[in-house]
């Protein structure tokens, strides 16, 4: 099993780290975000890939819905 080195000064300093993605949406792209409480990047990045069916149907609700915050589409990890 691979071990994730240590959170940097930088990543405790920042806390629970984001990961932002795109899905398509007809011809263009949508950019999403998705807030965990990881604390580094890798992490995030492999929470994202690790549950990205479930991740992506909560962004293309949020997309049916209309839910944009600053013409992104804002997840949190459950």
């Amino acid at each position: 099993m691979r071990k994730f080195p240590k959170p940097s000064e930088q990543e405790l300093k920042e806390g629970p780290q984001a990961v932002s993605f795109q899905i398509a949406n007809g011809n263009a792209r949508q950019t999403c975000i998705l807030q965990t409480t990881l604390p580094t990047k890798a992490q995030a990045q492999k929470y994202l890939l690790a549950n990205w069916p479930a991740v992506e149907k909560m962004a293309r609700d949020a997309l049916a819905m209309g839910a944009f915050e600053d013409g992104q589409i804002k997840l949190m990890m459950s």
